[in-house]
């Protein structure tokens, strides 16, 4: 009998590759998404137009209980992703009020409802976050690296981690965190830096733009791709016992690296399109995330497959070929 799950952000990147992921494992896939992306499927659903036809979406909110309830007790998941949020770092520092109000009020629904069905023993991953270490206290990062967070985002999957390590405890719920550091695709949102870098390279070499406006370039992040890490979530809920997993590569680049190498790539130099606008730095910031996944490696048996410069040449590549064919 095939294995249901439910996924919440099954719209963006890591939703996405998931839900490819669970279908290519025999699972029904389910996905809550809100009721205005039913009605844009064009601009809201394009990450998963390929298997629209093998997915069953549920429109509903994370902002309420009721909903989030009732969607469970619909079709009674063997696991549940928690990947919905709103997950720009840049943006929570505009808006720490919905960030806040989002990210911890839909963990804490979803953790409340799934322990009205304790008896169903049904597995919950939460995505946790990098961003969590903020001013890091020790390089590399661990899973017993004290928090520091430096945005409403980060303080938002502190709360986040807490409240599923505490329903773990408390009402002995299959729950894990998956503190995964920073991983990119061609599915990427253009508001991230990265794919700001890769889409400004591809409209440059295509004479369409001139330069690219980035603020910090020296920060440096522990970046893989999302098609790797998905498979670390999915790993999670197959072991016996709950746990907490640092997920990353266990090297770092700074961002003007990253802009270097996605240069490289279509033969330029970046110096010569590259303007910093002091207006880009965000206000708290973040200077090195770097990984240690000694645990995920020994426990769960994973590890990353694609290369830091394999991914920037899928991405640049993939935005030139969008160009060219009017889909961006």
């Amino acid at each position: 009998m095939s294995k249901i799950a439910l996924i919440t952000g099954i719209t963006g990147q890591d939703g996405s590759y998931l839900a490819e992921l669970l279908l290519s494992k025999g699972y029904k896939v389910h996905g809550i998404v809100r009721r205005v992306a039913l009605e844009d499927e064009t601009h809201r659903l394009w990450r998963i137009r390929g298997i629209l036809k093998d997915l069953t979406l549920h429109a509903g909110s994370l902002e309420s209980y009721a909903s989030l309830f009732n969607i469970i007790l619909k079709i009674k998941p063997d696991e549940v992703y928690h990947l919905a949020a709103q997950s720009y770092v840049g943006y929570s520092f505009e808006d720490e009020f919905s960030t806040l109000n989002i990210n911890i009020n839909g963990t804490h629904y979803m953790l409340s409802a799934l322990k009205e069905f304790a008896n169903k023993k049904i597995k919950f991953y939460f995505a946790s976050s990098s961003e969590m270490f903020g001013k890091v206290i020790e390089t590399p990062q661990k899973e017993s690296t004290p928090f520091h967070p430096r945005s409403a985002y980060g303080i938002s999957k502190v709360t986040g981690y807490y409240l599923v390590k505490n329903y773990r405890e408390a009402y002995n719920l299959h729950a894990s965190n998956g503190i995964l550091f920073n991983h990119e695709s061609p599915r990427r949102g253009f508001e991230f830096v990265t794919r700001k870098i890769t889409y400004g390279v591809a409209r440059i070499k295509k004479s369409l733009q001139k330069k690219i406006k980035l603020g910090n370039i020296d920060s440096k992040r522990d970046w893989g791709h999302a098609k790797d890490y998905v498979e670390a979530m999915w790993l999670m809920l197959q072991q016996d016992k709950p746990d907490d997993y640092v997920v990353g590569t266990g090297k770092h680049h700074s961002v003007e690296e990253f802009a270097k190498k996605a240069f490289d790539h279509v033969g330029m130099n970046y110096k010569d399109y590259i303007d910093i606008d002091e207006n880009l730095k965000r206000p708290a910031e973040v200077d090195t995330l770097l990984a240690n996944f000694s645990k995920a490696k020994k426990i769960l048996k994973w590890e990353p497959k694609i290369s830091f410069d394999e991914m920037i040449k899928e991405m640049v590549e993939n935005d030139i070929k969008s160009i060219e064919k009017g889909n961006i």
